[in-house]
């Protein structure tokens, strides 16, 4: 068993009101009172309703669900303090006032330049880096996980009612992604030159405030040495969020070695991969999907079931094969986080589903480190 490639995990989260449930510029005075934790940390994010918490670079799938309840607690915590809930919702159950842009040059640049695409923009997601030797070797990952991004977002669906309605979707967040330049599945690049062109390109253009501001679903961290794997929804749970931590790692791994046995990258048509996505938000993982590869509709479950036999070689090398085994079947037995929205929000309205998302906050790992005695004998 080897350690696996590092990991680290950005959680975006709605700031709500305790008392309306709707978003809340209160973002600062929040993480003006969280402790300042060992390893990760809290930041602003795009909006004052949003905020972040990021874990340290981690190898153990424990120590990742230990560092997500860590940082769940303490922002659930500072929120009480201010009258306020943290919500892990991929879009705003409720509409609050006008979203406040963060102060800041940047902020204030991305503002400027997209104007009304971000005028109710408060989306949150989950965002996974997977460490990588280099740049060169992380945009030829991004090539290889390009059919297999649908997968993972139809798995992490938690954006299904959205100012009060439910919107169809599982995943709506992604469609409001959609109006903007560099968003969705990356297109096959190649070559690290030939995505340093493209990205300088965008950026000249005036359609990219800087090389930072892309929102394609994975792409070589511009800060990190690492690839970003960005498509998921934020996760009501540690669980939810754990078992997109695994995948994506796992994902990487695989596409590593497969470079190093001198596998190219498989072609996805852009156009297959763009319906894939669309149908993944739509419907999301007990749907209809699209398979990339081919353009075919299949049970989005199928492309899951395919995608976790692709990457069982680098779970079993990592040691994650079991605790992944455990996250999906709780996962195929259990709501999505969309379909526990919907049904929620069809029951007792839009309110519920934002005090259902915050009760499931804080909550810790229900398998790694769970009290239940099977659980952990499974984990050995």
């Amino acid at each position: 068993m080897t350690a696996g490639p590092t990991v680290g995990v950005e959680e975006e989260f709605l700031v709500v009101d305790a008392g309306t449930r709707r978003p809340v510029p209160r973002a600062a005075q929040i993480l003006g009172r969280v402790a300042v934790p060992v390893d990760g940390g809290h930041e602003p994010e795009l909006y004052q309703s949003q905020v972040e918490a990021t874990t340290g670079v981690l190898t153990d799938l424990r120590d990742v669900a230990g560092a997500l309840t860590a940082q769940r607690t303490a922002l659930a915590g500072a929120a009480r303090a201010e009258g306020a809930l943290i919500v892990p919702a991929g879009t705003p159950p409720l509409r609050g006032e006008t979203p406040r842009l963060t102060d800041g040059p940047r902020y204030r640049a991305i503002g400027e330049t997209f104007r009304g695409v971000l005028a109710d923009y408060e989306t949150c997601g989950c965002h996974v880096h997977v460490g990588v030797p280099d740049r060169a070797l992380a945009v030829a990952v991004v090539d290889h996980l390009r059919p297999r991004l649908p997968t993972l977002l139809a798995l992490s669906g938690n954006s299904a009612v959205h100012h009060g309605r439910p919107t169809g979707y599982q995943s709506w967040r992604v469609i409001q992604q959609a109006p903007l330049p560099g968003s969705g599945i990356p297109p096959r690049f190649g070559s690290l030159a030939a995505y340093e062109r493209c990205l300088d390109r965008l950026v000249d253009a005036g359609v990219l405030v800087d090389e930072r501001m892309t929102f394609w679903a994975a792409r070589p961290s511009p800060v990190y040495p690492t690839v970003e794997v960005r498509i998921a929804d934020v996760a009501p749970t540690v669980d939810e969020a754990l078992l997109q931590v695994a995948l994506t790692r796992a994902l990487v791994h695989t596409a590593l070695t497969d470079l190093d046995r001198g596998r190219e990258a498989p072609e996805a048509d852009g156009q297959f991969a763009a319906a894939a996505l669309w149908s993944a938000a739509r419907y999301g993982i007990h749907g209809p999907g699209i398979d990339p590869l081919t353009g075919r509709r299949v049970p989005a479950v199928t492309l899951l079931e395919d995608l976790v036999r692709h990457v069982r070689p680098a779970l079993a090398e990592t040691g994650d094969d079991r605790i992944v085994d455990t996250l999906l079947r709780h996962g195929r037995t259990g709501e999505t986080g969309a379909e526990r929205q919907t049904r929620v929000a069809d029951r007792h309205g839009a309110a519920a589903v934002v005090d259902e998302a915050a009760r499931l906050l804080p909550a810790p790992s229900q398998v790694v480190g769970a009290t239940d005695p099977r659980c952990r004998a499974e984990m050995r």
